[in-house]
């Protein structure tokens, strides 16, 4: 199937690994431009070569929490290839622990990076597309359903999911697409970090995939080709939606 990607041009935050990574790379890989952008330098750097350089991608060392980032994020779309056609907005996931146990400085500080900083992102690049733009927010199950210990997130994902609904109507008229994609369990470089600093990480990573209606953990490629088909005009009439790309793990419909 041709995705129409050839030539676009979309913007990638908290990409310089991990499931954004893998979006820019099937994105890159269908003929697309994209400006990655995280707040590490090098690993910035390494992603950009990974995405076969300065002709593919461009990358922005900053940090959502900013408010000037969005901004400079498109204004560097333009600047380096012309145009902007998409957006796929991640952020790392806030502090581990139950939402009680939460104090309120931790709560601000989710808030101003997970929650403000996604909504900020999302409110100016929609206001920068033309029609046929989209823009995905990688959030989580915990749109659906709660995750044990990760109270802060249980928090903000789903109001998350609410915004991108509330913009999908808002923008629609316009031509421009908004939907949240919630991701399961999947190989990144974070949950091998995880499985790692535990007793066991072979028997810690066999207990996640069989808890898993596939049996497996999901590789991040297969999230970025969900990721880059919803960006793309082949799903030009999907938006407003929450796709879980999660290998059933959701009991929810």
């Amino acid at each position: 199937m041709d995705l129409g990607l050839a030539d676009r041009v979309f913007i990638l935050t908290g990409a310089s690994r991990g499931l954004g990574l893998a979006t820019a790379q099937a994105l890159v890989g269908d003929g697309a431009r994209v400006v990655i952008s995280s707040r590490d330098e090098d690993r910035v750097t390494d992603a950009v070569a990974a995405l076969g350089g300065p002709e593919h991608a461009l990358g922005v060392t900053a940090d959502l929490a900013d408010p000037s980032t969005p901004r400079e994020l498109v204004h560097a779309a333009q600047e380096r290839f012309g145009r902007l056609d998409g957006a796929l907005i991640s952020v790392g996931g806030p502090a581990p622990g139950t939402a009680a146990s939460m104090s309120d400085d931790q709560w601000t500080s989710a808030f101003e990076t997970v929650f403000l900083g996604s909504v900020r992102a999302a409110r100016t690049f929609a206001s920068s597309l033309p029609e046929g733009g989209a823009i995905g927010l990688v959030l989580s199950t915990s749109v659906k359903t709660p995750l044990t210990g990760l109270g802060l997130s249980n928090g903000f994902r789903p109001g998350l999911a609410m915004v991108a609904k509330d913009m999908a109507d808002e923008f629609a008229p316009r031509g421009v697409r908004v939907l949240s994609i919630l991701p399961g369990r999947f190989m990144t470089d974070r949950s091998r970090e995880l499985f790692a600093a535990t007793d066991d990480p072979v028997d810690a990573a066999e207990k996640v995939a069989s808890s898993v209606p596939l049996r497996r953990i999901g590789e991040p490629s297969e999230f970025g080709r969900v990721a880059a088909f919803l960006l793309s005009p082949a799903a030009s009439y999907v938006t407003g939606v929450a796709v879980a790309v999660d290998g059933g793990a959701l009991r929810t419909l």
